[in-house]
């Protein structure tokens, strides 16, 4: 018998699978892996700001093998990120999905069903991320680089050739790992914690934000006149306590990043960018495997500020 990871009103639980859990759509799916991402761990806690209605399959990632579908051949290996799934709609924590082929993107050749569910969400919008920068001059920025995002967008902006900063709370015990990841330097968080002033010292070319709230305000108070800012976290609040004169004094971009809504033709070059450019050793170094009690785990620890890295969950 197979199983599914609930979350109902008394909290996540493993339970026999049902074919309610599938879903609805024109695309039937033998899913093989999903992911834990900060999302997960936030359905696992019933989070309602994740959360729409209860019992509900957490699971923001989905990657199997196409069964039946009106445009994609049986056997394809496909992926789900976003569009709803653990959130509006039953996710990625049980064997079968049906959903519309729109919203499915074959897997690059690339890739098996384990990278493919590492990458998820994560390297999805760490991609988009990297793509939203643009070409940029001067150092990057990343914040909160050891989560999944973060890990996954130092990567790609070293492999294109940019000098990755690093900003993370824990120097000492992230600062080897950042660096092999491709980091060129480590700062402490602890720089862009406080209040700043509206306009700083212009340090970065581009940032990649994965945080909000006031680093990044002090972020983009120090990025270089053209720079850009992608924002597409609020592990530090959902506020932006900011003012204008970035923008308007230094021509500061600002853009932000959508990876549940993203456009097939975005999501495509996105995928194009991991298959072109992310070092698939890297990958491996920074992603562990779990069953579906090990995702409940690892989604208290990603609550908690604990965990690094991503975690491929198998079905």
């Amino acid at each position: 018998m197979t199983s599914t990871l609930l979350v109902t009103e008394n909290g996540p639980t493993i339970t026999p699978t049902t074919d309610e859990f599938a879903g609805e759509g024109n695309t039937l799916i033998d899913l093989s892996h999903s992911s834990v991402n900060f999302k997960d761990g936030m359905a696992l806690a019933g989070d309602r700001g994740v959360v729409r209605s209860l019992p509900l399959v957490p699971g923001i990632d989905a990657v199997g093998l196409v069964v039946e579908s009106p445009t994609l051949l049986p056997g394809t290996l496909v992926t789900v990120n976003g569009h709803g799934i653990g959130e509006r709609r039953h996710g990625g924590y049980t064997p079968q999905m049906r959903i519309d082929d729109s919203m499915i993107t074959p897997v690059p050749e690339r890739f098996d069903a384990w990278t493919a569910a590492a990458i998820g969400t994560a390297g999805f919008t760490a991609a988009l991320s990297v793509l939203g920068l643009g070409a940029v001059e001067g150092d990057v920025l990343v914040t909160g680089p050891t989560g999944g995002v973060g890990s996954i967008a130092v990567q790609l902006l070293a492999a294109k050739g940019y000098r990755v900063v690093a900003a993370t709370g824990r120097v000492d015990e992230h600062g080897d790992y950042l660096r092999e990841l491709g980091a060129a330097d480590v700062i402490d968080r602890a720089e862009l914690a406080e209040p700043g002033r509206p306009l700083q010292k212009a340090r970065f070319g581009g940032v990649v934000d994965t945080v909000g709230s006031v680093p990044l305000a002090n972020a983009l108070a120090q990025v270089s006149w053209g720079g850009t800012v992608t924002a597409c976290g609020m592990a530090a609040g959902a506020d932006l306590p900011a003012s204008v004169l970035p923008f308007i004094l230094r021509g500061v971009n600002l853009v932000g990043i959508n990876s549940v809504d993203a456009p097939y033709e975005l999501r495509s070059d996105a995928w194009a960018l991991l298959s072109d450019s992310l070092d698939l050793d890297a990958l491996r170094s920074l992603t562990t495997t779990v069953d579906l009690e090990g995702a409940i785990k690892v989604g208290e620890s990603l609550l908690a500020g604990t965990h690094k890295g991503r975690t491929v969950v198998e079905l």
